[in-house]
């Protein structure tokens, strides 16, 4: 199975070797470094903070050099934004495919889909309230997140995969072997427990999406009106932000960006098409 250190090293040498792809790769770097320190300096940016050299490891991946697919976890607390921001990414990254027919382009990895599957506990308890009462879901023991780095190795690998499906309606049951997921040039995954021990490893690029308690809170009680949680609500926000203190903050040590969960969609959505624009400049002049 391949690991975030196994880049091969002697294709990298052979490359920057070469004065036309060192050269490439040097433009491209300048190119990353002058968009993120943009971004990152404006009004209501999308990024916290950025690790040092990580703009010269994403340039590493986007030139090609690294010769195999790229993972990215995503982790922050619920009603972070993180689903939102990485779906959001990925529309803008699909319409960009399309346009240029590529294919194969990313693959999302849903952390909620590796739950374990708990429908006969929730049958003998009547409900689903009943039988969360005396189960924790928020912690991660209760997802099989060695099967998910199992599955997201596999991809990195370019092997095909049969991804599990969780039914969120209130059944805790785990369809296995659901649905099909090809390798391609992005594994990104997104979730509460994506980047604890034990499975953050897997990950080239860690992502912590941050925000102010005040805006969370609002958020979760706004989902948990439309989804019905009713008087339970207050008891698993409570219980939720309990257990983030302990498993999702520190991940924001290791996390080699941190964004901004409060900011608009948009802005997202602007700065993911501006990095596609400088990718295509980059293809053509290269090619050129």
């Amino acid at each position: 199975m391949i690991t975030v250190a196994e880049i091969d090293v002697e294709n990298i040498q052979n490359c920057a070797a070469s004065p036309i792809y060192h050269s490439r790769f040097q433009k491209l770097e300048k190119s990353l470094n002058d968009l993120f320190l943009k971004e990152l300096n404006s009004s209501n940016s999308i990024f916290v903070n950025i690790a040092p050299n990580i703009v010269k490891k994403i340039a590493l991946f986007l030139s090609g050099m690294a010769f195999r697919p790229a993972a990215i976890g995503v982790c922050g607390e619920t009603a972070s934004g993180k689903s939102t921001i990485v779906l959001d990414s990925m529309e803008v990254v699909e319409r960009f495919a399309q346009e240029f027919l590529s294919k194969n382009i990313i693959t999302r990895i849903n952390t909620d889909d590796y739950y374990y599957d708990r429908s006969k506990e929730v049958e003998k308890a009547g409900s689903f309230a009943r039988f969360a009462k005396n189960y924790d879901l928020d912690i991660p023991d209760a997802i099989e997140l060695s099967l998910m780095k199992k599955h997201i190795q596999m991809l990195l690998n370019r092997q095909e995969v049969l991804l599990p499906k969780y039914d969120m309606s209130g059944t805790a049951k785990r369809f296995d072997n659901c649905t099909m997921a090809k390798p391609s040039s992005v594994i990104i995954s997104e979730g509460l427990y994506t980047l604890v021990e034990g499975v953050a490893d897997v990950f080239d690029f860690k992502i912590y999406v941050d925000i102010d308690k005040s805006v969370q809170k609002r958020r979760f009680f706004e989902r948990a009106e439309q989804r019905g949680l009713g008087d339970s609500a207050g008891r698993i926000f409570k219980n939720a932000s309990e257990k983030a203190l302990i498993y999702i903050y520190p991940c924001a040590k290791n996390a080699d960006i941190i964004l901004n969960g409060e900011t608009s969609r948009e802005k997202y959505r602007d700065f993911v098409a501006s990095l596609l624009t400088l990718l295509e400049s980059d293809y053509y002049n290269f090619a050129v």
